[in-house]
């Protein structure tokens, strides 16, 4: 059974000129940033939804954001350490070892992420209290991050599931299946959030059911949303890709090379996720005193600079396929022209997308809440982050090149040294003086040195000469 135009493979064993690598970074890249833009939507749309509640609505949710983001970023660490394998077994022609790879990763993720959520829930009513939040947003935050955690599971195999369709080639797949989940969201939130209501439509009246949940309705209608997509996902995965779809016959029994060599992929992500994301809580603590608008705003702010750097986490996704099949393939010469050139197109794209966010940063705070106090706030911090795009674009994009190559250790340390040494330093002498305004002054000036410093390892080439994962891979089971 086949989803219609199997998506083409990477023509490796042949010379391809510099038009045609062109046209493969761009093809890949195109679905990847249309899935990342409906990712973002779907932020938007919850940011504008629960803070058409109130400030305090929104506080509840920024405040717990940041935990938020570490564990999706080990949810990603867990994913990533099996679909890179699976690019570059690809690319060596490798698909049934590819195959083993998949049955592992589902077993491996799928425990990961039942652990996570029990990690989740056990926090959950305390949490809103160690990041400093106050009272009157405790009880709702600690709802909002409960069914968050409690979604998990179905998160962590939806996010394998799509980084193994993106590493077998097929962007479309995952790219529709997540704008579907954006449209899913606005349908659950609609009925989750509200009260029923009656709202004019051409001259007549239509009543609306709801249940009136307020915050807690924004992370349940994300919840359902994850849960119909990651379900929708594995079938595309598991039983119709052309590539990776499951055979008869195949073991699920635990190979222990596959699940360590996931491992030693993934740790040194998930230590650097602990490390940004230990500094991203550190950093909601210096907010947090600032009080209820410097916190909604902050939050509004990261969900609205997001639309701006997602396209580049998009074009890094496709940057990991064409490096690590590359790799795989044994054509380092690829490997680096296409990091060069998804780096390049990374840059150009974040470049417009910041000009575009300075100039629109009234608008879009308009949107996300009306709240005149929050959005004045919201947009000087914006318009201070526009500055650091294209240089935050070779940072995630270069990333996302290195990975293709089994390289995770160097990113991570990169990381480490950015986030600690420069940004939480600047945010804790500048937020006292200068209040929200000097946490996002050093955020971009940390966002330009992170830049600087992964542009030097990409030119360097020194992660060209790691051994190809694919020489070693598992025998088909």
């Amino acid at each position: 059974m086949k989803t219609g135009k199997e998506p083409a493979a990477l023509p490796l064993a042949q010379s391809m000129a510099l038009q045609e690598q062109i046209q493969w970074v761009v093809r890949l890249s195109v679905p990847a940033i249309l899935a990342e833009i409906s990712s973002i939507a779907m932020q938007y749309i919850d940011a504008a939804m629960v803070g058409s509640l109130g400030g305090n609505a929104s506080a509840a949710v920024g405040l717990v954001t940041s935990t938020t983001w570490l564990f999706n970023g080990l949810c990603v660490s867990a994913a990533t350490g099996f679909s890179v394998q699976v690019a570059q077994l690809i690319g060596a022609d490798k698909d049934a070892q590819a195959r083993s790879v998949l049955r592992q990763a589902i077993l491996g993720t799928l425990c990961f992420g039942l652990v996570a959520a029990l990690a989740g829930i056990g926090i959950s009513f305390a949490l809103p209290r160690w990041l400093g939040g106050e009272p009157g947003i405790r009880p709702a935050a600690s709802q909002y991050f409960l069914i968050y955690a409690c979604a998990l599971p179905a998160s962590q195999l939806r996010r394998m599931a799509g980084n193994m369709l993106q590493c077998s080639g097929d962007m479309r797949t995952p790219s529709a299946l997540n704008v579907l989940m954006c449209l899913l969201d606005i349908l659950f939130n609609s009925l989750l959030i509200f009260p029923a209501r009656h709202i004019s439509l051409f001259g007549g009246s239509v009543s609306l059911p709801g249940a009136g949940m307020g915050v807690a309705g924004a992370a349940l209608g994300t919840a359902l949303s994850e849960l119909a997509v990651a379900a929708l996902m594995l079938y595309a995965l598991c039983l119709r890709s052309p590539k990776l779809r499951l055979k008869r016959g195949g073991s699920w029994r635990v190979q222990k090379g596959i699940q360590l060599t996931a491992l030693r992929l993934a740790l040194p992500m998930a230590l650097e996720r602990v490390v940004l994301s230990g500094a991203q809580i550190l950093s909601t603590r210096i907010i947090a005193p600032l009080g209820t608008i410097s916190v909604a705003a902050n939050s509004l702010a990261v969900t609205a600079e997001s639309l701006c750097y997602m396209p580049g986490y998009g074009i890094g996704s496709a940057s990991t396929t064409l490096v690590g099949q590359s790799i795989g393939a044994g054509r380092t010469d690829l490997a680096r022209r296409f990091a060069y050139l998804s780096t390049a197109l990374g840059v150009a794209v974040m470049a417009c997308s910041g000009a575009l966010m300075f100039l629109l940063a009234p608008l879009m705070f308009s949107i996300l809440t009306p709240d005149t106090a929050i959005q004045a706030l919201g947009v000087r911090v914006l318009q201070i982050e526009a500055f650091a795009e294209p240089l935050y674009a070779v940072s995630i994009v270069v990333t996302g090149a290195l990975r293709g190559a089994g390289d995770t250790l160097a990113p991570s340390i990169l990381n480490l040294i950015s986030m600690w040494g420069v940004r939480i330093t600047a945010a804790f002498l500048l937020a006292p003086r200068f209040g929200l305004v000097g946490v996002w002054l050093a955020m971009c000036g940390e966002l330009c040195i992170r830049g600087i410093l992964f542009l030097i390892r990409l030119l360097r080439g020194k992660w060209l000469t790691l051994p190809s994962l694919a020489k070693n891979g598992s025998e088909p089971q």
